[in-house]
């Protein structure tokens, strides 16, 4: 008698619960970990990490001591913390506070410093994010930035008002100067199809002329009775005033227009009609286009918006930090800065606030980590490099400390498994 054999069953595909089963905290805490904030504060981190191990091997104590590691290993993992804690406690204290300081107030000072060091590179970083949102690459802060400054001078420096009148003339000028200037590489842009990224390069070059053209010339903008390439001194009458007071010299009423350009770009982006048209050609020009939006005039409007902002960085410098005469080199690398702020930001507003005091916070530390324990301030532009790195690449910070996946890296892996089965 012949047994029956069975046939032989195919495995059946093993059913995944969908994601909304799980509990809806689990579900609040995946997002979150998935989200732009965790993931630019843990590039933060590792940032600060590597910029640890540059300091630490840049440090003179470290280096000798580990010259007889092997024998006294201890001394090594001494200096390195010692190297380390200094540094770090050094950028804090030029940063936020000084602990050192006699009395509260002056221990503050570092802190406005910082804000102090923010304000243009918000202002600029706005203006770049603002274009980012549009499909647009703004690299020419700086020209914008040159112009803005520039332009105000010609216009406001010999008007001699009350500064009721200069100080707000001398700003609204800056603005639009900036705008001016960005406002051609939109033009050109929405009339030719030039690239952006081309334009802004080449107005940049072309401002940066212009204006050592300017402040070399008598009867421009140079210094009366000079002969060097500086222009005149700002205006008493068109200067912010200090916020707090001569104790604290470094922030003044720009930080606070700053302020108010952040809530701007914000209410203009996400609330805005015009925003929303913005949003949608920076999404897909093609369907934007589709849909009834001119899209050349949203390049244009882009530009203008983004070239002011850049100009109201120029007038934090000319109105604020350097007001005894400027020249070609007003724009203190911000306008290059501006991109990095605006990357880490995530081309939102608020986010390019947060990231424009962090890099106020830097900048004004690393005087301190210099003069107090001889760190150079290249280890700061190495940790700003790094925050850069490590912000663009996020499926590489989710790696690094297991962080969930979002959907399309999900998507993308089972895309891979499903080619490599295909291929087998």
């Amino acid at each position: 008698m012949s047994e029956t054999v069975p046939a032989p069953q195919t495995p059946q595909p093993r059913t995944v619960a969908p994601e909304t089963d799980a509990p809806r905290s689990n579900r609040v805490l995946r997002e979150i970990l998935r989200g732009s904030v965790v993931t630019s504060f843990l590039a933060l981190v590792v940032a600060l990490l590597i910029g640890g191990v540059l300091i630490a091997v840049t440090d003179e104590e470290v280096r000798a001591a580990a010259g007889y590691l092997f024998a006294r290993p201890g001394d090594t993992v001494a200096a390195i913390g010692n190297a380390v804690y200094g540094g770090y406690e050094a950028l804090f204290r030029g940063a936020i506070y000084n602990s050192r300081a006699d009395d509260l107030l002056t221990g503050l000072r570092p802190l406005t410093n910082t804000l102090g060091n923010a304000a243009p590179l918000i202002a600029a970083g706005l203006g770049v994010a603002l274009a980012f949102r549009v499909g647009m690459f703004n690299i020419g802060a700086q020209g914008q930035i040159l112009f803005g400054a520039a332009f105000s001078a010609l216009l406001t420096f010999r008007l001699d008002l009350p500064i009721g009148l200069q100080l707000p003339l001398t700003l609204v000028a800056g603005i639009v100067g900036g705008a001016i200037w960005a406002g051609i590489a939109g033009l050109l842009k929405a009339r030719t199809g030039a690239h952006e990224v081309i334009l802004t390069i080449m107005l940049n070059y072309i401002a940066v002329y212009l204006v050592d053209w300017m402040v070399s010339t008598a009867g421009v903008l140079q210094k009366a009775g000079s002969n060097q390439p500086i222009s005149e001194a700002t205006p008493v009458s068109g200067r912010f005033p200090d916020l707090f007071g001569p104790q604290f010299p470094n922030l003044d009423v720009g930080f606070l227009v700053v302020i108010v350009a952040t809530v701007f770009v914000w209410w203009l982006m996400e609330r805005s009609s015009l925003g929303l048209r913005m949003r949608a050609v920076g999404e897909n020009p093609h369907a934007a286009r589709a849909a009834g939006i001119s899209v050349p005039r949203i390049y244009v409007y882009a530009m203008l918006f983004a070239g002011g902002l850049a100009g109201l960085a120029a007038m934090n410098q000319v109105q604020g930090a350097v007001t005894s005469g400027f020249d070609s080199h007003i724009d203190a690398g911000f306008g290059f800065d501006a991109i990095t702020v605006a990357l880490l930001g995530r081309s939102r507003a608020w986010g390019t606030f947060v990231a424009g005091i962090l890099f106020g916070a830097l900048k004004a530390g690393s005087y301190t980590m210099q003069a107090s324990e001889g760190i150079p301030v290249d280890i700061v532009l190495v940790v700003q490099a790094l925050v850069v790195l490590f912000v663009a690449a996020p499926p590489l910070i989710r790696t690094m400390f297991f962080l969930p996946k979002d959907e399309s890296e999900k998507s993308a892996r089972a895309r891979a498994r499903a080619a490599r089965k295909a291929v087998a």
